[in-house]
């Protein structure tokens, strides 16, 4: 089995930039993506929002630019399909149809999928009139007719931002009359929208058109009529999936099962982050997937450093070592930690000194409970164990911590 410094799950846009600025740092770096790099950007043909690139960007084309900037750089791309993932190891397992790897810091990017209406003509017209995204494609439907189908929270907000660009929004509700899923105060301003029209008790049979949307066909639920309706573009709002199955019991999720991470993108395993559209998050587009895999792999990096520093020179260290931890604002407590310099160099063929600048080495305090508000402390590691801790530092203290006069 190979060991990578860093794996990065899934091929769209956050997985895509995290294997880039991994690679970029001179870890040896894997992508592994099931299908063609790119995720759901690469399904959408016009992307016109990411910053720096205008009209006519496609999203197959932006994001085999930046699969092929992470090549450049020295990440592979492994095509793969991911079974079992096992991170509470070191190194973490991941177990794929073809091959096992190891890796010492995991991103986990596999995003979200939009729910499907599972209708005839969905899967042919999207990205030809079929959208999931109100806010990566209004522009193209300027002064046209589109449809919104759903009427939760992101579905009436879209409509209502769809209503700058296009002619007339029609929104498509399976309740009777009145009733929609969202929250009172977006529902009531949407039925104040002048541009804003609605269809009641229907749902969606079908899409239809040859290379582009023509019309959508609607079933009346309560009289089973059918009818086709006019219109150049569909938006579908029924929620989306995140690919988090993997996860499930081990990773903190959110109630929907959207990944909860830190600023750092960091999960509460240790050495595991996550990036883009299957993170609790405010705004999935191409452009916060991409700073989210950034993020995740310069804190992947900074991991990967910490820890190998911290096993070579306190856990596999053949003397005791003693990790000196302080805060170089705090110039008293600083002295006080040239008192263990000077102990160790007396009985330095007994022992071993690592100083930690504890406020900047996250790993260590939160791996060792270290309070910054207590420093400096002294702690005792034998064998890779840690024995004991000290806060008040004198030569007294450090013979009966380390036994050693």
């Amino acid at each position: 089995m190979e060991t990578y410094d860093l794996i990065v799950l899934g091929g769209g846009p956050a997985g895509l930039a995290a294997g880039m600025y991994g690679a970029r740092a001179r870890m040896k770096t894997a992508i592994i993506e099931k299908g063609r790099p790119g995720g759901q950007a690469a399904t959408t043909e016009d992307l016109e929002n990411y910053p720096g690139f205008g009209p006519g960007t496609t999203g197959p084309g932006l994001t085999q630019s930046m699969a092929d900037h992470a090549l450049a750089f020295g990440a592979e791309l492994i095509k793969d399909n991911i079974v079992e993932l096992f991170l509470e190891e070191s190194p973490k397992k991941i177990v794929c149809k073809k091959e096992t790897y190891l890796a010492r810091a995991v991103i986990y990017a596999l995003g979200a999928e939009p729910r499907l209406l599972n209708v005839s003509g969905e899967g042919r017209l999207r990205g030809k009139g079929v959208s999931y995204c109100a806010t990566c494609d209004a522009d193209l439907f300027e002064e046209l007719d589109v449809v919104v189908v759903g009427s939760g929270d992101a579905a009436i907000e879209e409509a209502e931002y769809l209503t700058k660009f296009a002619e007339n929004v029609t929104v498509i509700v399976i309740h009777e009359e009145g009733k929609v899923d969202a929250n009172r105060v977006a529902a009531e301003r949407a039925f104040k929208n002048p541009k804003l029209k609605w269809i009641w008790n229907s749902t969606v049979k079908s899409i239809n058109g040859s290379e582009l949307v023509e019309n959508v066909t609607l079933k009346n639920i309560k009289t089973g009529a059918e009818s086709d309706y006019p219109t150049n573009g569909v938006f579908i709002f029924i929620g989306t999936l995140p690919n988090s199955d993997l996860l499930q019991g081990r990773v903190e999720l959110n109630k929907q099962g959207y990944i909860i991470t830190d600023y750092k993108m960091a999960t509460n395993i240790e050495g595991v982050f996550a990036a883009g559209d299957v993170c609790d998050k405010y705004l999935r587009q191409v452009v916060t997937a991409a700073a989210d895999g950034a993020i995740a792999a310069v804190a992947a990096e900074k991991y990967v450093h910490e820890t190998q520093l911290w096993q070579s020179e306190v856990l596999n260290s053949e003397k005791p070592v003693l990790v000196a931890y302080y805060d170089p604002t705090d110039m008293t407590g600083t002295e006080k930690i040239g008192l263990v310099d000077q102990f160790v160099s007396r009985h330095q063929e007994k022992l071993a000194l690592v100083k930690v600048d504890a406020t900047r080495n996250e790993l260590v305090e939160r791996r060792y409970h270290i309070d910054l508000n207590r420093l400096p402390m002294v702690q005792l590691f034998k064998k890779g164990e840690l024995i004991n801790s000290i806060y008040e530092i004198s030569s007294v203290n450090l013979s009966r911590l380390t036994g050693v006069n």
